[in-house]
């Protein structure tokens, strides 16, 4: 699973045709766009549970896991931005296939692709550990409601 590579074939970037290369992109732009909005959630996670931290180690994992959630969150804008570049380059292909050098173009598609796949894995990594992070104090906030109770039914 190290490689996420959405590329049909080994050579499909330097084979396809513009409209093709489109066509892949558009998915990759589509798949950007999912991926913000689940960055905003697991922000949103952090920000509801980070309240109920008292000891200074949770406080430091939580800093640490929320500015590796901003370094992906930066590098998912970021490839946003190339993907939106690449596709309005790819549109001016369509219509004039020698509007850029094509085998630069190709090479140029193929970083993009492979930036992307780092990105999945680096978002991945940083979901598993903003989940992990959470059911530990939710488990941890229902361990204080439980007490909370026993202690109502005493007074």
């Amino acid at each position: 699973m190290s490689d996420f590579r959405h590329r049909p074939k080994d050579n499909y970037s330097h084979e396809a045709t513009w409209e093709q290369l489109y066509v892949l992109t558009g998915h990759w732009q589509s798949d950007i766009l999912f991926y913000q909005e689940d960055l905003k959630f697991l922000h949103h996670l952090i920000d509801k549970y980070f309240l109920y931290l008292t000891k200074k180690e949770n406080i430091d994992v939580i800093l640490e896991i929320e500015v590796n959630l901003l370094d992906v969150e930066k590098q998912c804008n970021t490839l946003l931005d190339r993907i939106n570049k690449h596709l309005q380059h790819l549109s001016e292909l369509v219509d004039d296939p020698f509007t850029y050098v094509s085998d630069k173009f190709r090479d140029e598609h193929e970083q993009l692709e492979d930036d992307l796949a780092q990105f999945l894995k680096d978002f991945r990594q940083n979901r598993k550990e903003v989940f992990a992070i959470t059911e530990h104090m939710i488990g941890g906030e229902e361990l204080i409601k439980q007490l909370n109770v026993l202690h109502n039914k005493n007074n």
